[in-house]
């Protein structure tokens, strides 16, 4: 997938398995994304996977959860 197309799965992931409103999972992404979170995806084709994707929603959201 793209790299926009896996921010979007992991922005969808977050919102259904986390219960959290569409603007608040794109919150935490861009957020992600600031802090660089993303660069490795965005280099690495092979990283961007529905399997990572799901790792990935689950690192934002309790990461999110520790503030």
């Amino acid at each position: 997938m793209t790299y926009e197309e896996y921010l979007d799965e992991v922005t969808t992931l977050i919102t259904e398995k986390y219960n959290l409103s569409d603007a608040a999972a794109i919150k935490l992404v861009v957020k992600a994304q600031d802090a660089e979170f993303f660069v490795e995806h965005d280099e690495k084709e092979a990283m961007r996977t529905v399997d990572r994707a799901h790792q990935d929603a689950k690192a934002l959201y309790l990461a999110s959860q520790k503030k």
